[in-house]
């Protein structure tokens, strides 16, 4: 399956990443080649690839946002959770996973996905069904994080008991009065985060299998934070346990 990845730092950070088989560029005529651009050109040039510049209408036909750079690429290359937990072996690292369920837009995912890839998460896992996918749309709102990430889709219930099993603590991102404060929760070991869908949170399944709700103090006038938010918060709370 093909698709078109679109904006500069995505464009960008595929190409980079070399993770996907890239087929070919399209340019808006006029577009200045300096800066994020000719760094793009620069590396289409040294893996051969077509570079075609069209009118930008004929760019606006197939991405609202493009920014004037199109990428013609093979689809988003998931992994598993075995290679997941390789990865923070061959690091020498605890690992650090972030579990996704149901989330369903898809900046919030793209959001995420960027703090998981900016803090050393290991790996991102998606459910099955009923979730945002990493889409062009996604990989645009993560500003291209998404390439450099081990994303896998499984079946979560299964995947958490697995996580269990390896030693990881599993940790539920919760507003309710279970939920424990952050100074309370040990978050410097090996652990998974699971970060509930929009509204309607962790299913009931999910939210059972962990072993501890985190919740984040709210001290102003609202009474939450959404997922993508809330998530990067916690992701931040961990990442900081674990350097000290």
């Amino acid at each position: 399956m093909k698709e078109w990845i679109y904006s500069r730092n995505a464009v960008y950070e595929a190409l980079r990443a070399r993770r996907r088989q890239p087929f070919r560029l399209r340019l808006a005529q006029g577009a200045e080649e300096k800066g994020r651009l000719a760094e793009i050109l620069q590396l289409a040039s040294a893996r051969k690839l077509p570079v075609e510049r069209l009118p930008r209408q004929q760019l606006d036909s197939l991405a609202e946002y493009h920014q004037g750079i199109l990428l013609e690429a093979s689809g988003y290359p998931y992994s598993n959770l075995p290679d997941i937990l390789d990865l923070a072996n061959r690091r020498g690292e605890p690992p650090f996973l972030l579990i996704l369920d149901v989330l369903q837009d898809p900046q919030n995912l793209g959001t995420l996905l960027r703090t998981a890839e900016a803090v050393g998460v290991h790996g991102v896992l998606l459910p099955l069904r009923h979730t945002a996918t990493v889409t062009p749309a996604v990989v645009n709102a993560s500003s291209g994080a998404s390439e450099h990430l081990q994303i896998a889709q499984v079946n979560l219930a299964q995947a958490i008991t697995a996580l269990k099993e390896a030693g990881l603590w599993v940790i539920g991102l919760e507003a309710g009065p279970e939920a424990q404060p952050p100074e309370k929760v040990r978050l410097d070991g090996p652990l998974a985060l699971v970060v509930g869908g929009e509204g309607s949170g962790m299913r009931d399944l999910v939210r059972r299998s962990c072993d501890v709700l985190l919740g984040l103090p709210m001290r102003g006038q609202v009474e939450s934070l959404n997922a993508a938010i809330a998530g990067s918060i916690a992701l931040y709370l961990a990442s900081q346990s674990r350097r000290r």
